[in-house]
């Protein structure tokens, strides 16, 4: 998935969810993430990920559990976290990032 790759590579921070459409946990994850997206604006990039359909991806990043939600710079992982996470969570560790 090039398009992936491009992303995550910015220097801007890129919010990565990995989820499945089955997991009940990463529905209620859904309306987060678009909240965080929205406030967050083009400050960072919000990507989600169906680890069904990007089985590849799934594997290359060890996603053993969903949601997962990543947190990448430069194309480095610099956050990682499974289990639903909120807002402030997400804010938190982007605060541990530099990255403005």
């Amino acid at each position: 998935m090039k398009q992936f790759e491009e992303i995550i590579s910015e220097s801007r921070p890129t919010v990565v969810d990995f989820y499945a459409t089955w997991c009940g946990p990463c529905r209620r994850q859904i309306p987060i993430i678009d909240n965080f997206k929205e406030k967050m604006g083009d400050e960072v990039n919000v990507v989600k990920v169906d680890i069904d359909q990007e089985k590849e991806l799934a594997e290359r990043y060890r996603i053993q559990s969903v949601p997962t939600i990543m947190i990448f710079k430069n194309g480095e992982v610099v956050w990682r976290a499974s289990g639903i996470q909120s807002h402030t969570d997400l804010m938190v560790a982007l605060k541990g990032i530099e990255w403005r």
